[in-house]
Parts: C-alpha cells; sequence; structure tokens
C-alpha cells in the first residue's frame, strides 16, 4: 500500500513538473511581448487626458484646441464681405462649455492661453478653424497674443481657416491660396501640409486633413514616424471614422462623397468627389490607426468632446475653443 502510495506521489510530482515545464516558458515568451512593445495607458476626465506610457522617460505637457472661430475683420476685409458674411455673422455671443455663462470667441482663447501659461505646457497645439475666414486681422490678432507666450506654439489649418464661401476653386487650390497669403505666420517655418517636432521626447506630427483628403507625401510623413519607433502623437482637424460616426468624422469614412454631402451648398465650395476616398486617403488612415507606437490622435472639427478606440488605441475629438474648450494632455513614464 505504501508502495502504490509513493508511486502516486512520484507520477503526480513528475505531471506537475510537465506542466510546469510546458507552461513556464509560456508566460515568459509572453512576458518578453509585452517588454518589447510599449505599454500604455489612457484615463481622461472632462479637458484632461493622462497617458502613461513606457516608452516615455519624462513628462510632458501640451495643451491642445480647436475650432476657436474668430471672426473679426477690418477695412481690408472690404473686397471680400460677400465671401465672409455668413461665418462673419456666427459665433458672436456663445456659452462657456463649463459654467454656461455667456462669452465670445476672443475671451475662450484669451483665457487658454492663460491657462497654457498658469499650468506650465510645454507645448501648445491649435488645430484648425481658429478663424471663421482667412481674415487678415483675426490672424494679426492670434499673432500678437501668441507673441507674448513663451511657448513653443504649433499649428494645423482646418476647414474654414482657408475658405471664403462662394469663392470659386478646388478645395486644393484654395486651401494652397489662402494658407500661403494669410496662414503661413501660424505656421512658421513649418510644410502646412505636415510636419513633425519632438517635445520633451514625444513626438508631435500635425497633418492638415482640412479637406477630408490625404496626399502620398502626408501618407509617408506617418510612415515615418511609424518606422522611427518613437511615441508620437498625431494632431489633425478632422477627425477619424469609428463604425456608427458621421460623415463628419471624415477621414477613412467609408460613405464620404458627394451622395452625403448635405453642407456644400450653405458653405458655398464644391460638392465631395462622387467616388469618396482614395487609396491614400484610405492607406493613411491604415497607417495611423494600427501604428504601434501612437499614443493618440487628437482631432476637432465636430465641436464636441469625444474618443473612439480604433484598435486599442485612442482617437480624441476636442470641443469648441469657441466655448473654451480644450485639453491639457499629460504624457507621463508609465509607473513601476
Amino acid at each position: 500500500m505504501r508502495r502504490i502510495t509513493l508511486l502516486l506521489l512520484l507520477t503526480l510530482l513528475l505531471l506537475t513538473a510537465g506542466v510546469m515545464y510546458v507552461v513556464l516558458p509560456q508566460v515568459q515568451s509572453a512576458r518578453r511581448c509585452a517588454d518589447a512593445a510599449p505599454e500604455v495607458i489612457h484615463s481622461s476626465t472632462g479637458p484632461n487626458i493622462n497617458i502613461y506610457s513606457s516608452a516615455v522617460s519624462d513628462t510632458v505637457r501640451l495643451m491642445v484646441f480647436a475650432d476657436t472661430h474668430l471672426w473679426m475683420s477690418d477695412e481690408r476685409e472690404e473686397p471680400y464681405r460677400e465671401y465672409s458674411a455668413r461665418m462673419a455673422g456666427a459665433y458672436h455671443s456663445v456659452k462657456h462649455f463649463q459654467t454656461g455663462t455667456p462669452t465670445t470667441p476672443e475671451e475662450s482663447f484669451l483665457s487658454t492661453i492663460r491657462l497654457a501659461q498658469s499650468r506650465g505646457v510645454d507645448a501648445i497645439a491649435m488645430l484648425g478653424d481658429i478663424v471663421s475666414y482667412p481674415s487678415e486681422r483675426a490672424v494679426e490678432w492670434v499673432g500678437e497674443v501668441l507673441d507674448t507666450v513663451a511657448i513653443p506654439c504649433y499649428y494645423t489649418s482646418g476647414n474654414h481657416d482657408w475658405h471664403y464661401e462662394g469663392m470659386v476653386g478646388s478645395s486644393e487650390h484654395l486651401r494652397e491660396r489662402w494658407r500661403a497669403e494669410r496662414l503661413m505666420s501660424l505656421f512658421g517655418d513649418h510644410d502646412p501640409d505636415a510636419y513633425a517636432v519632438e517635445v520633451g521626447g514625444v513626438r508631435v506630427l500635425l497633418v492638415d486633413d482640412s479637406n477630408y483628403k490625404i496626399t502620398p507625401e502626408q501618407r509617408d510623413a506617418v510612415a515615418a514616424e511609424v518606422k522611427s519607433g518613437k511615441p508620437f502623437i498625431l494632431m489633425h482637424h478632422i477627425p477619424f471614422y469609428a463604425p456608427s460616426r458621421s460623415v463628419s468624422f471624415g477621414i477613412g469614412h467609408p460613405e464620404w462623397g458627394a451622395a452625403t454631402d448635405s453642407g456644400y451648398k450653405i458653405e458655398r465650395r464644391e460638392q465631395w468627389p462622387a467616388e469618396g476616398h482614395t487609396e491614400v486617403d484610405y492607406e493613411f488612415y491604415d497607417l495611423a490607426t494600427t501604428a504601434p507606437n501612437l499614443l493618440a490622435s487628437i482631432a476637432g472639427h465636430v465641436h464636441s468632446y469625444g474618443v473612439d478606440i480604433i484598435h486599442g488605441r485612442p482617437h480624441y475629438t476636442v470641443g469648441a475653443n469657441a466655448t473654451g474648450a480644450y485639453y491639457i494632455v499629460n504624457i507621463m513614464p508609465m509607473a513601476n
């Protein structure tokens, strides 16, 4: 009886050893994979985003906003009144996104810049529609405010920044013209189509997708960030498509095109193309939403806070800065 018991115990020990031999290498292999891929954790409350990443060694803080819709103008606007009239009459009085009290786009912009200073951000990112049309006075005013701030400021344009309603021309032509004639002071020395900067070890890629279309060079800019392996944030104006989202989330949206363009008449612009997105548009979407080193993307345009998780990465939208909305983005090392 004792011999049988010993044999049973020995068999049990051997089986246990065999199981441990099988399981442990699998666990170790999984841990090696986890170590190889940067770990990222997000938390978000109201206008605050916290990103923890194993690929980041220092804390980086960004102020991000879009859609201020400044409408100021002066006598230089006279030749263009027929094109700016509708948007010049918009956003004169709005309600603050938190308090509900009346405010204006100018006060919201100033409050946001003051907050950026008080919070000690490392950079400011403005993601388009800062002005409601390419007004010389409004762009000058933005520059005058930013000149008082000792914080790097980066900008990409939105669909209203360069659009005079009713002016003849394709979106590509009008965007190129009015970026060059009115908006380059906001871009600085950067390529307005796409450019990347490094802020405290984090790459920030700004892409002008404000006409819902992507060029091969913009696609390649994302590919270069992916290839680098460095952690990066993508900043743009038109947000990415996610299932159930409207065509305002137009980048990569399979239904985007002439059949769903309900705004071209009131905005007095060319209609979206009947064929919808190009292959390059979809390649850009796929690259950006599957990039393993992407920390997040942030866009404006839809005037509301939101987040969609696409392939495990968050893609945020920010409320309209005309109402005071913004994001403070804190990128921090992963806690041990």
